[in-house]
């Protein structure tokens, strides 16, 4: 058995893999078709103009699908591992929210284009790195909670580092982009695709472009902690019949279905 096959350790892994290939397949298209430079664009402006919007938007969509069910793994395995410590169970609550948060936000980026809808599309990036990262810092807390017993000291310094370099990341790239759009540089610069490096601005623009794949990856690169976690979990289904066939139901299900309903209606 290979090891990205023990357990739900290929959750991570398609997560990790299928949305690095959205931003790079997008690229590949992009430029391929002379829509961006090939030196360092945004991510965005790579799934702006068709063909590559829609490979963009069809795979950062499934990309989000698979991100809310490896944080839903996540924090089952983080309540069934530590039932009665109320810390943890509650960060563990926190943070599954701010994860599905950012998946939420990952839809956004998704369907609305930085050119086409610049502050929606900047609300959905906010949201998803911004909330994203603050998840981190829960899932990196937790870490450093549930050691030794649980984790060893070299995942959660593993997990702080990349935190470190997510974070640095943000800082990197909301700097340089305020002095990009700060009007020293000429306006309209969000729709603008196209850079000479001679142009004024050119610095902090790829400071900022080269800020944003930075983030990209080092976010992505959180979830490959997950695996060794993941490779203990099992996932199975039960099946309980309630009747031979399909259209007649037990009259000992009605009568639990009925109480049900009566017990609602109070």
């Amino acid at each position: 058995m290979w090891w990205f096959q023990q357990g739900l350790s290929f959750l991570p892994v398609a997560l990790v893999v299928w949305s690095a290939a959205s931003f790079i397949f997008s690229y590949i298209t992009a430029i391929t078709l002379h829509h961006v430079d090939p030196l360092v664009p945004y991510i965005s402006d790579t799934g702006t103009i068709p063909p590559e919007r829609c490979l963009f938007g069809i795979m950062l969509n499934i990309s989000a699908f698979m991100g809310m069910a490896t944080m839903y793994v996540r924090y089952k395995q983080v309540h069934a591992l530590n039932p009665e410590k109320s810390k943890i169970t509650k960060l563990n609550k926190i943070g599954f929210a701010l994860g599905l948060t950012s998946c939420f936000g990952l839809c956004i980026i998704a369907n609305f284009q930085k050119c086409i809808l610049y502050y929606i599309h900047v609300i959905g990036a906010c949201l998803t790195f911004g909330v994203g990262v603050i998840y981190m810092l829960v899932q990196t807390i937790l870490s450093y909670l549930m050691q030794p017993e649980v984790h060893s000291k070299d995942i959660f310094w593993i997990r702080l580092t990349v935190l470190i370099w997510c974070s640095s990341s943000i800082a990197s790239m909301f700097i340089s982009s305020v002095v990009l759009y700060s009007g020293l540089y000429g306006t309209n610069l969000v729709q603008k695709l196209h850079w000479d490096p001679q142009e004024k601005g050119y610095t902090a623009h790829l400071i900022s472009t080269v800020s944003e794949w930075s983030l990209a990856f080092s976010f992505l690169s959180f979830f490959l902690t997950y695996i060794r976690d993941f490779q203990k979990i099992s996932l199975r289904a039960i099946v309980s019949l309630q009747g031979q066939t399909l259209y007649n139901t037990p009259q000992s299900f009605m009568t639990d279905e009925q109480t049900l309903l009566v017990a609602g209606s109070i």
